[in-house]
């Protein structure tokens, strides 16, 4: 079976650093660091998972939304591994919405983002591939890619008075 991982934790230096390019995806420790995400990503109520919150300094997520407990209302989209991703906006226009993150537990904050996006990225095979996402999945997308930052969406929050601790938000949403 493959590892289950601890999650990185806000403070934690790995957070906040860029994570690194992969060079060869193929490379047997790439690999494996993709099954642990898997394996770890399934083990939460998350919809998203990047690299560095296992402690890997890689350019490696999965967008994985999905109706849980934590996005009663995500679309599905199954599992999808973006190793060196990228974007872009196709509008200007940012919709702030709920988020949270498995390495922030029990925070809740509203938070920017585009609503139309372009992203590129390597599959789990090296091939590249382009996708359109929108709304909510395309907001998850920018959760993780911050992750390859050095950022957490605590960073994107323009009003400290749009950060509710999770008792609160359940009270609002």
């Amino acid at each position: 079976m493959t590892e289950l991982r601890d999650i990185a934790q806000l403070g934690a230096k790995v957070l906040r650093q860029y994570a690194e390019p992969v060079t060869d995806v193929l490379k047997p420790e790439i690999q494996q660091i993709i099954a642990a995400l898997r394996t770890t990503l399934a083990s939460t109520q998350g919809v998203g998972i990047a690299a560095p919150q296992i402690s890997e300094s890689k350019q490696i997520i999965i967008v994985a939304s999905r109706p849980t407990v934590r996005y009663p209302s995500a679309p599905f989209m199954p599992a999808t591994v973006m190793i060196n991703p990228s974007f872009e906006a196709l509008s200007e226009v940012k919709e702030k919405a709920w988020e949270g993150c498995l390495s922030v537990p029990s925070i809740r904050a509203l938070v920017p983002r585009y609503t139309r996006i372009k992203i590129h990225y390597l599959d789990e095979q090296g091939n590249k591939q382009t996708a359109e996402l929108n709304d909510f999945v395309a907001r998850v997308f920018q959760h993780e890619f911050d992750h390859l930052q050095g950022k957490v969406f605590l960073d994107r929050v323009e009003n400290n008075q749009d950060i509710f601790a999770e008792s609160e938000y359940l009270k609002v949403v």
